[in-house]
């Protein structure tokens, strides 16, 4: 998390009655507001274009949100808080001239509250509406104040590389790229950040770091949710563009990229940058798309993606992706990035897993050449149970000669107590403006370079019982080193 400072500021919601909204930017908000991080120093404006909601009727929606959440409050505190700190206004039809009454409304809070013109704008709204946002932003002139503005923007971030590329000459139209923030919660996750650290801070792995001494490398990114009542979104989606393209292709480039010149986000980017245009070309036989049936999680009987409210009987969208990718440089040549995401799996789980070649020669091997041992693996967890684990062999006590498998582990929460929800992190670095966990557009079109391709491919779908590890094909498919 950011330990720059805060200014004062106003913090406008573009989509302020929606579930981001709900369920992760006003809990992130108001904890931070109960550490003391933002007292005094944040004023929340939600827009949306709901015209039956007032100052009064956001302050309770604001209430029964945090009332929702585990988050213990003090009422009285609560409403001081609401009363000075939360506004509302309606954007109407979100014209031109809608947006124009928002620049007098967000100007009249910065005077009354004696704010300097220091402005974040979080468009919280489906990536259909972004362009539309942005360009009234701009137009009614607010992307410029007499202090610093910030834009930030939710993934999917295009939908393949020309909508992307398109996407982003609209934005700098408008903006800076040093004003923009196109957001990965992924990448505030401890566990990811702590990957540079562990990778660059530690000799002993990073000297493995490389294809003498890594077999592949698996990133997996599991959901025991489906799409929760939202098909319009996802059958425009499906999972390659809203987890493959933009999560797991992140996660791929920290694990991969070479050592930056520093800690800066401009040093990082260009490391990351470098592995998305070294990435091999994808061929079909190395994807596997997955759509699940109905089936079993935790005892309770889950329908299919096709009986989903609003789903076609004939929806072809992929809930799951398997893709095998090479990185052919000097560090990475010949080992194979497996990257993994599916929804109403088995279970909840983010996690990249390193795994280790086996020991040459070993003495526990009784042929040569062949590994009867499980290979040493890396476990890098991001969720559920954020932490590091290093499984390694041992003997066993006794004779004769036996061997076992253990874990060294090291767990957040044993050690530090819970981690903060990664949109803490992620807004406060808005807010304080550091770039280094978010999405240059030099990232963005890189990675749709490499995944163009596949939509112009005919990837047959296979099925998968909801509650299960996903299509048998993805197993054969990690078989293939």
């Amino acid at each position: 998390m950011s330990m720059t400072q805060v200014h004062p500021h106003i913090f406008v919601i573009m989509g302020a009655t929606g579930n981001l909204t709900r369920l992760k930017l006003f809990p992130a908000l108001y904890k931070l507001f109960e550490q003391g991080v933002l007292s005094g120093k944040c004023v929340i404006l939600g827009v949306a274009r709901k015209s039956d909601i007032d100052d009064r009727g956001f302050r309770k929606l604001a209430h029964d949100i945090i009332k929702n959440t585990n988050i213990k409050i003090d009422d009285a505190k609560f409403s001081n808080w609401c009363n000075e700190c939360v506004f509302y206004q309606s954007l109407g039809k979100a014209s031109l001239e809608d947006y124009k009454k928002l620049a007098t409304r967000i100007d009249s809070i910065e005077r009354e509250k004696n704010l300097p013109g220091n402005r974040v704008f979080y468009i919280a709204l489906p990536p259909k509406a972004f362009s539309d946002s942005v360009t009234s932003l701009g137009e009614s002139g607010l992307n410029r104040s007499s202090g610093w503005t910030r834009l930030v923007i939710e993934k999917p971030f295009g939908r393949d590389i020309v909508s992307a590329q398109k996407l982003n000459k609209l934005i700098h139209k408008y903006y800076d790229e040093s004003q923009i923030y196109r957001i990965d919660h992924f990448l505030a996750k401890e566990t990811v950040q702590n990957l540079l650290v562990f990778r660059f801070a530690n000799t002993f792995f990073e000297h493995l770091w490389n294809r003498d001494h890594i077999e592949k490398v698996e990133i997996i990114v599991s959901e025991k949710l489906g799409i929760e009542g939202r098909a319009n979104y996802y059958e425009q989606t499906g999972a390659l563009r809203d987890m493959i393209s933009n999560h797991l292709t992140q996660l791929l480039t920290l694990v991969a990229m070479d050592t930056p010149s520093g800690l800066d986000a401009s040093a990082i980017r260009n490391e990351k940058v470098k592995v998305l245009q070294q990435v091999k070309p994808i061929q079909a036989d190395n994807i596997v798309f997955g759509q699940y049936s109905s089936g079993k999680i935790d005892g309770k009987a889950v329908i299919g993606y096709k009986e989903e409210d609003g789903v076609p009987e004939n929806s072809n969208t992929e809930t799951y992706v398997a893709l095998r990718l090479e990185v052919p440089n000097g560090r990475w040549n010949g080992v194979p990035f497996f990257l993994y995401t599916g929804k109403r799996m088995s279970r909840k789980l983010t996690e990249i897993r390193v795994h280790f070649h086996c020991a040459p020669g070993s003495i526990f091997q009784p042929f040569e050449n062949t590994c009867i041992l499980e290979p040493n693996v890396l476990f890098l967890t991001l969720q559920p149970d954020e932490g590091i684990s290093l499984r390694f062999h041992i003997k066993s006590i006794g004779e004769p000669l036996t061997l076992t498998t253990k874990d060294l582990h090291f767990k957040y929460s044993e050690v530090f107590g819970s981690p903060p929800d990664a949109y803490e992190t992620v807004l406060l670095d808005a807010i304080t403006g550091d770039q280094t966990l978010f999405v240059h557009s030099d990232e963005v079109e890189s990675a749709w370079r490499n995944y163009t391709s596949i939509f112009e491919m005919s990837i047959p779908l296979k099925y998968y019982p909801a509650g299960t590890d996903g299509p048998i094909e993805a197993k054969k498919l990690a078989e293939k080193l």
